[in-house]
C-alpha cells in the first residue's frame, strides 16, 4: 500500500493534524469520538472506511451531509456471529450454566434438556449477518422467520419475512418465537424497537439474543420484563450502556448472559479487517468501484430485500 500512498498512522490525539490533505481515512477504532472532533480538518477527504459492519457511531450530521464516501467491513463477522447465536441457544436449551453450577458444587443431578430442533426463531435484521444466522439455525432444525423493513414470502434464507415497522406484525412475530435474535442496524427507526410493548408480546418461555447494538433495546424495559417473567432469559453481547455500570441488574439477573461485544471476534479477525480495507484501497487506487458503500441516509449498505 505504501507504494501507492503516503501512510500516516495516528492515534486519536493526532488525528486532526494527520487529516489535513488526506484523501482516505481508515477508522480502525470505530467507536472513537476523535473523528467527529477532528472532522473540521478533513479538507481533502474523499473516502472513509470503518473497521466494523455497523456504522452508526460514525453517522453524525456532519458526516451525513458531506460528500465523503463511507464504506464498512461487511462480511467479516457473519459466520462468527451466527455461531455465537447458535451457541447461546444451545446454552439455554441444554442449561449448560446449570450444569457448570452443579459441577462446581460437586453434585451429580440427572436432568432433562430442551431440543432445539422444531423450535422457532425470529431474526430481526435481514442483512448478511442475519442471513448467516438464519442458515445456521435452520441447519440445526430451527424454523426461522426474518424481520425486515417489508414483508415478503419465499425468501431464500428466511422463507417468510415479516414487516417489523408495523407494530401488529412485529408483535405477532415476537409472540410466535422461542428465540428472538436482534441483528438489525441501528437507525432512528430501529433505536429502542425492543421496548416494553415488544417484550410483553413475547412468549414467557422465549429468550432474547442481542448481537446488533445495545440501543436496539430499551434496557430498563428489558430488566422490567425479565423481572416480571415476560421472557425467560437474554443473551446480550451488546448493551446500553456498554458495559453496564457496577451494580446494574443485568449483572445479576438469573437467565441473563453478558459477553463483552465480542460475538464476531474470532482468532484472526484483525488481519481480515485490514485485508478488507486493503482490497478496497486497491480498487480505489485503480479507479474501480468500492465495495460495501454505505447509504448514509439509511445507515447501512443497501441490498435486495430489507
Amino acid at each position: 500500500m505504501t507504494e501507492h500512498a503516503e501512510v500516516r498512522l495516528v492515534e486519536a490525539a493526532g488525528l486532526a493534524r494527520a487529516l489535513h490533505g488526506a484523501d482516505v481515512l481508515f477508522a480502525y477504532d470505530f467507536f472513537s469520538p476523535a473523528i467527529h472532533e477532528a472532522w473540521h480538518a478533513a479538507d481533502s477527504l474523499r473516502w472513509l472506511h470503518v473497521a466494523s459492519a455497523g456504522v452508526d457511531a460514525m453517522l453524525d450530521p456532519q458526516v451525513r451531509a458531506s460528500e465523503v464516501v463511507l464504506t464498512n467491513s461487511r462480511g467479516i463477522f457473519d459466520q462468527a456471529i451466527a455461531e455465537y447465536v447458535l451457541a447461546q441457544i444451545l446454552t439455554f436449551a441444554k442449561d449448560l450454566r446449570g450444569s457448570w453450577a452443579l459441577q462446581r458444587d460437586e453434585r451429580w443431578l440427572h436432568r432433562e434438556s430442551q431440543r432445539i430442533a422444531g423450535t422457532r426463531a425470529l431474526v430481526v435484521g435481514t442483512g448478511p449477518i442475519g442471513r448467516a444466522v438464519a442458515r445456521l439455525l435452520a441447519a440445526a432444525g430451527i424454523h426461522v422467520t426474518g424481520g425486515g423493513r417489508r414483508a415478503r414470502d419465499r425468501d431464500a434464507d428466511f422463507g417468510t419475512v415479516i414487516d417489523v415497522t408495523a407494530p401488529a406484525s412485529f408483535h405477532a412475530g415476537l409472540a410466535g418465537a422461542d428465540w428472538v435474535v436482534a441483528i438489525a442496524p441501528l437507525t432512528e427507526q430501529t433505536r429502542g424497537m425492543f421496548d416494553a410493548a415488544a417484550f410483553a408480546a413475547m412468549d414467557p418461555a422465549a429468550r432474547f439474543i442481542n448481537v446488533g447494538r445495545g440501543e436496539l433495546a430499551r434496557t430498563d424495559d428489558l430488566v422490567t420484563a425479565l423481572r416480571a417473567g415476560e421472557l425467560a432469559g437474554a443473551a446480550l453481547d451488546v448493551v446500553d450502556p456498554e458495559p453496564p455500570p457496577p451494580g446494574h441488574p443485568l449483572w445479576e439477573l438469573p437467565g441473563v448472559v453478558l459477553t463483552p461485544h465480542n460475538s464476531g471476534d474470532f482468532i484472526g479477525w484483525r488481519d481480515e479487517l485490514v485485508g478488507v480495507f486493503a482490497e478496497n484501497f486497491r480498487r480505489w487506487a485503480t479507479g474501480r468501484p468500492l465495495r460495501n458503500v454505505v447509504d448514509k441516509h439509511l445507515g447501512y449498505v443497501p441490498s435486495t430485500g430489507g
